[in-house]
């Protein structure tokens, strides 16, 4: 009869210091947001509105990921509180279509003063429509 077994010791493994791995992550996805921001610079001069989209998905990224860029980014909402949709963005499982939504709807009611011309508010009572029909 063989003797009791005895586990074999487990290979060696280095694990990196507590908070590196969290570091180069971060690390990382703030160069992805720099590197989304110039895409979205270099994509602004083609037609559509491609740009700004992509600059703000970028500028996102940045701002969730660098403290340094949450500090800049809080004194510049303070300063200037017409910036203050973008920060409602920021939050964790913010509705961001919805406040996209809206935000189209102000500014069309700025640059289109007649009522009847509105094409996001004709969409929207179309769209209203349909969804009552069904």
């Amino acid at each position: 009869m063989p003797g009791p077994s005895v586990p074999l010791p487990l290979p060696f493994t280095v694990r990196p210091p507590r908070g590196v791995v969290e570091r180069v992550l971060r690390l990382a996805l703030i160069g992805a947001g720099v590197l989304t921001v110039l895409l979205g610079i270099v994509i602004a001069p083609l037609p559509g509105p491609f740009g700004v989209p992509v600059m703000a998905v970028g500028l996102i990224i940045i701002l969730r990921n660098s403290y340094r860029a949450k500090r800049w980014f809080v004194r510049a909402v303070r300063r200037f509180p017409r910036l203050a949709p973008l920060r409602r963005v920021m939050r964790p499982g913010a509705p961001v279509g919805a406040m996209a939504w809206h935000q189209a709807l102000k500014v069309e009611r700025f640059f289109v003063q007649a009522r009847t011309s509105r094409f996001a508010t004709r969409l929207r009572k179309r769209v209203a429509k349909r969804l009552v029909r069904a």
